[in-house]
């Protein structure tokens, strides 16, 4: 056996199901020149959040070691599901102007992932799942939308108009906004689920079966209300699964955070009823905050970007409490497990400094994003900064008139994420002008501000 395999099934791992052997026995036959197809690894993909943090580095650092082994990720954008409950109604789909705002986001994510996975074709690809849950009648387009079509006679080609609504219309734009006609890797494959197909797993799962899901029964425990489209998000996320099946040859696991266990779980008991092989589940631990108790989050101003500064980055891990240390080591680094348990042994037993020990874990974490050569600058600067209370060397400049409001100054710079953060912050008096035109943001964001002319 890969002696790489049982540590690659297991650190992080909360739940791993592979009951007949057969993910694990495909990936050892792999790893040894032995199995000539594709290993199709699935992970589902907000379309609307393009930032990357060191939460979603987890699976992200575990897909790439899959990919190590010679498997295919499959990014699944979620543009489809993701409108599931729009209060308005409207779920109408504008293919191009959408496709567009999506394909920026996944420009951006996919240049991120360029810090862990590798992106060439024959190791990766991504297609959004709303070119299998629409169909030509969804489309709303614009009236001024330009759409031509190639009518030939006499042996001349003619470019005619045709209204945008109209049936013909839709249908030409409905071809042109599919990634499985568009991709030639994809093009023999296309897959279109119907109401038919929908209403055919639903009758292969039971109520129970659905409410077993623990935010459905903490709602009913609470005598809070269940909607059905809620219930349904699990079976469509399990038919993405059957698809991809279908679209490239197999779905050999899906991989999530532990949160997503019952969906993908649901994943497999789609892919059952259709007699297609059952995906194996990967479901990984979730990575604290910085604050140490939530799961780290955007909204909760406790993440660490993956895009974040060197020395940013390296000051948001020294700030971690202690006691979750020995997550990030496991979850956010290379590190051997071995050593991780002897620092554990250490931090209980009191006998080993435990700034030192962050030290190392904040230099590990921002070498793996930004090479040894910044993780040693980082450190130096840290010590400068903080053990002097000086500024570093590296903060960004914003030149802006003197009638800029600061809240656009640091959005603009993207130093806070929001006007909401902005306030949250200001109203704890977590932003201050240190020195002339030197503001500190929280406790690691720094920026100098100069007045033009």
């Amino acid at each position: 056996m890969n002696k790489d395999v049982p540590e690659l099934l297991s650190r992080g791992v909360g739940t791993f199901i592979d009951p007949d052997g057969s993910f694990k026995d495909k990936l050892l036959k792999k790893s040894q020149g032995q199995y000539d197809k594709d290993i199709i690894i699935k992970l589902g993909v907000d379309p609307t959040r393009p930032d990357i943090h060191l939460g979603h580095a987890v699976v992200l650092r575990r897909l790439r070691q899959f990919q190590d082994f010679g498997c295919k990720v499959v990014f699944i954008v979620g543009d489809f599901t993701a409108k599931i409950g729009d209060p308005t109604g409207r779920s109408k789909v504008r293919p191009e102007l959408e496709q567009a705002e999506i394909e920026t986001n996944v420009l951006t994510y996919t240049e991120q992932m360029g810090k862990i996975l590798r992106t060439e074709p024959d190791v990766f690809s991504w297609i959004k799942n709303s070119d299998w849950f629409t169909n030509i009648t969804d489309l709303n387009l614009p009236e001024d939308y330009k759409i031509n079509m190639d009518i030939t006679t006499g042996g001349k080609t003619t470019k005619v108009p045709i209204p945008p609504n109209s049936f013909v219309g839709k249908a030409i734009a409905f071809e042109q906004s599919r990634m499985q006609i568009k991709n030639p890797e994809l093009k023999d494959k296309v897959s279109v689920i119907t109401l038919a197909n929908f209403l055919w797993s639903l009758k292969h799962l039971t109520h129970s079966r659905l409410i077993e899901r623990d935010m459905f029964q903490e709602r009913i425990k609470n005598g809070q209300e269940l909607y059905l489209h809620e219930m349904m998000y699990p079976i469509l996320q399990g038919i993405d699964s059957y698809v991809i099946s279908q679209i490239y040859g197999s779905c050999d696991l899906e991989i999530g955070g532990t949160d997503q266990t019952f969906n993908m779980l649901i994943g497999r008991d789609i892919m059952k009823a259709n007699n297609a092989p059952e995906q194996a589940v990967m479901s990984m631990e979730i990575l604290p905050g910085t604050d140490g108790k939530e799961k780290m989050s955007k909204s909760l101003d406790n993440y660490i970007a993956i895009t974040d500064a060197p020395s940013e980055m390296y000051g948001k891990v020294m700030s971690l409490p202690d006691e979750v240390m020995p997550a990030y080591f496991k979850l956010a680094t290379y590190t051997p497990l071995s050593e991780i348990e002897e620092m554990e042994k250490k931090l209980s037993g009191g006998k080993h400094n435990p700034k030192d020990m962050k030290m190392r874990l904040a230099h590990e974490i921002t070498a793996i994003y930004h090479g040894e050569v910044a993780a040693s600058n980082a450190e130096k600067d840290f010590t400068e900064t903080f053990s002097n209370k000086g500024v570093p060397k590296d903060i960004p400049i914003a030149k802006v008139k003197a009638s800029t409001p600061l809240v656009d100054t640091l959005l603009e710079h993207k130093i806070v994420a929001s006007k909401t953060e902005f306030n949250r912050l200001n109203k704890s008096g977590s932003i201050k002008e240190i020195e002339n035109g030197v503001y500190r943001i929280g406790k690691h964001r720094f920026l100098k501000i100069e007045i033009e002319d």
